[in-house]
């Protein structure tokens, strides 16, 4: 589990981006497996076009959890304080999604170092799909 200084990390200090070139209708399938989300918006095209919909879209969670793994590859999972997201647009087959994040704050919680940090993510023109914050405790 990574384990951060709180020394040794600074505001403005970006954590390390994830980019998925090109997410697909299987990645929505699966994640609608291990979710139960099986809403046909993010599976059935015939559905979705009868809905005026040009084609399926990512669960919002789906893109979410992309995001927070970003968070937990940088911080490790159990120094997660809090992780929020806004929804900001859909995220379409074939969109090329950049989850990244910088650090805003240096504070001390609860007797905890924490740092807290404003969360993005990207499509492939540079739209946000989510937008999101997050606390995590350093050592």
């Amino acid at each position: 589990m990574a384990k951060l200084k709180f020394d040794s990390v600074k505001v403005g200090d970006e954590i390390p981006k994830i980019e998925i070139k090109g997410v697909t209708r299987p990645d929505f399938v699966r994640y609608a497996g291990a979710s139960g989300d099986f809403v046909p918006l993010h599976y059935d095209q015939t559905f979705v076009e009868a809905a005026g919909i040009p084609t399926v879209f990512a669960q919002g969670m789906f893109t979410a959890g992309l995001l927070s793994k970003a968070v937990t590859d940088y911080v490790g999972i159990g120094n997660v304080r809090r992780f929020q997201v806004r929804f900001a647009t859909r995220v379409w087959p074939g969109d090329v999604v950049t989850c990244t994040g910088k650090v805003t704050n240096k504070v001390e919680k609860d007797g905890e170092k924490q740092i807290e940090g404003d969360l993005i993510v990207l499509n492939q023109k540079g739209e946000p799909a989510i937008r999101g914050s997050f606390r995590a405790a350093c050592a």
